[in-house]
């Protein structure tokens, strides 16, 4: 007599441990004839094979397709197993088939297909499940319109998840983490950090989750008042003792400004990993501290804690932060064979960055061409960048226009660039020819955005910005400090400027500045002894970079500005980048 299926595996008896295992069970099973019945085997079998870190969803596929009758539940089993995979698409596919064979879904089911439509940012099928989710009246099911709001943000429709998130009737802490990490995938930081303000008024504590997606909120926006709160909300709560939480406060006080509370973490938490080190040694290096950071990553060799890729860009940035050529050159050289990490567009994009500051451009237009993979826009812009730095004009405007404008005809990037080779090397009319152009076309500038926190509020400028409340008293503190650098003998950089307006218009244009009157108001609403703190979106311009050292010597202030590249620390008329950036 054969015996029962449930004496092959029962909720008391053996667990699954390895797809070996599994294998033999389902050979017994088939054998006995338990795949044509929805037996326990069979639901424990389908729960393991696609969901445990050892099972096979190609097993998982074999076993669903020799039974009759499948369940709902075993169902869902697979379509979840299919979500989770490298191939989430079966899960939609499947889900389909199911639908003609009369299945029908439940709000799990429904739940692993958004899953799968978030994985694929697949926004089209993910609102066709949505309709779905409509007509089943799944709309207060608290799971499915969680899933709906982190597919949307995975899409980058945060409207439509914004009205998802509107219209719950109930929403718990998942519901409002969902919303907030949406909101910083998108470069929403701002709204992220407004929703935390009212998930706390409604009463709901922040979990794990909510922290890190806040964290992250605050190392965009500069937001360290925020952050510190952070910071003692998480060791009341023990959430310290989490390694991505650990990280994350590293990040955080690196990006805005405090390296040195970013170490007292570092080295005063237990629990750090590869990503730890990897935040740690990057801070150091955007702060302009190479050596800390070449220092930090040996001792993190001397532990035997491997690097991954993004370890090795962190000290890669080190070294062309600090304009080391040969120290670059021989980490790069030796990745694969030393760290077993194959060089990414990531890592070429440092060498290239270094090669083209240290006035290396053949060798770095070369590296470029022989890499093994096409290179983006972004490596050859770093070229062109380094060659109006060592003035090799007719090199940057052949790759413009070569490289650039002949692949990418509306990036207004592209024609920054080369009407700044124009105007470093004075050749007005061709630079003119090329704003014409770009009017001609509608092509626009990206605005400069600078922000800065005062009083755990974070202001935000754009350049010639006249909407802030104190916008009169900001003009008026600018004019005043115009007045003190012109009498240090600052003149305006006026070929930074791309507009074809007279030079006095210029020098008003410069002086309207985002980060300038930034630090105007930085300079009205706080305290002398205070450093003040600010985060653009752009590089830093020469004339803003020249300015600053002037502003940090008047006023007896330390400045800190963080652009797109690096941190520069300003003090007492000299910046920490040491003019190289």
């Amino acid at each position: 007599m054969a015996p029962a299926s449930n004496s092959i595996l029962s909720p008391q008896g053996e667990v699954i441990t390895s797809m070996n295992h599994a294998h033999q069970i389902h050979a017994h099973i088939v054998k006995n004839g338990g795949t044509q019945c929805n037996t326990l085997p069979l639901t424990k079998l389908l729960s393991f094979t696609p969901l445990s870190s050892c099972g096979d969803i190609r097993c998982t596929n074999l076993i669903f397709t020799s039974m009759n009758s499948p369940t709902t539940y075993l169902c869902n089993a697979i379509i979840r197993g299919y979500a989770g995979s490298t191939t989430p698409e079966k899960s939609i596919l499947l889900f389909c088939a199911l639908r003609e064979l009369g299945v029908k879904p439940d709000h799990f089911t429904y739940t692993f297909l958004l899953k799968a439509c978030s994985s694929l940012r697949a926004t089209a099928e993910g609102k066709q499940i949505h309709g779905l989710v409509c007509k089943a009246g799944l709309v207060c099911d608290c799971y499915v319109q969680n899933s709906l709001i982190h597919m949307y943000c995975r899409g980058s429709e945060l409207s439509a998840a914004r009205q998802v998130f509107a219209k719950m009737p109930e929403r718990d802490v998942v519901s409002w983490t969902s919303m907030m990490s949406g909101y910083v995938a998108n470069d929403r930081s701002l709204d992220a950090l407004l929703l935390l303000k009212q998930m706390e008024a409604d009463g709901l504590v922040p979990n794990e989750a909510t922290v890190l997606a806040a964290l992250r909120a605050c190392a965009d926006l500069g937001a360290l008042s925020v952050g510190r709160k952070l910071h003692d909300f998480i060791r009341r709560k023990g959430f310290d003792s989490n390694a991505r939480v650990v990280t994350a406060l590293i990040d955080m006080y690196a990006k805005c400004g405090r390296i040195d509370l970013a170490s007292e973490v570092f080295d005063g938490s237990p629990r750090v990993d590869v990503f730890s080190w990897t935040a740690m040694i990057s801070g150091l290096a955007i702060h302009g501290l190479c050596e800390s950071s070449l220092e930090c990553f040996a001792r993190m060799q001397s532990l035997e804690i491997q690097p991954d890729e993004m370890t090795l860009t962190a000290v890669l940035a080190a070294c062309r932060n600090a304009g080391w050529v040969s120290e670059g050159m021989k980490l790069f050289e030796s990745m694969e064979a030393s760290y077993g990490v194959i060089p990414t567009i990531q890592h070429y994009g440092c060498i290239v960055d270094l090669l083209a500051r240290a006035g290396q451009l053949e060798e770095a237009e070369k590296l470029i061409e022989a890499m093994p993979m096409e290179a983006d826009a972004v490596l050859w812009r770093t070229l062109v960048w380094g060659c109006r730095l060592h003035g090799d004009i007719a090199r940057g405007e052949r790759l413009v226009k070569q490289k650039l404008l002949a692949h990418e005809t509306d990036d207004s990037g592209n024609y920054v660039l080369l009407c700044n080779l124009y105007a470093s090397a004075k050749k007005w009319q061709e630079k003119a020819r090329v704003r014409k152009l770009m009017k001609a076309r509608k092509i626009e500038k990206p605005p400069g955005t600078s922000m800065i926190e005062v009083n755990g509020t974070i202001h935000e400028f754009l350049a010639g910005d006249s909407e802030h409340p104190e916008a009169g008293k900001i003009y008026a503190k600018w004019d005043d400090i115009a007045e003190r650098l012109r009498l240090e003998g600052h003149h305006p950089k006026i070929s930074e400027v791309m507009l074809d307006i007279e030079d006095e218009g210029k020098v008003l244009s410069l002086h309207h500045h985002s980060e300038k009157l930034a630090i105007a108001f930085g300079l009205i609403k706080t305290n002398p002894d205070e450093r003040i703190l600010i985060v653009k979106n752009l590089r830093s311009c020469e004339d803003c970079h020249s300015s600053m050292k002037l502003i940090s010597k008047i006023y007896r202030r330390e400045i800190i500005i963080r652009d797109r590249i690096r941190f520069h620390h300003f003090k007492n008329g000299s910046c920490s980048c040491k003019d190289f950036w």
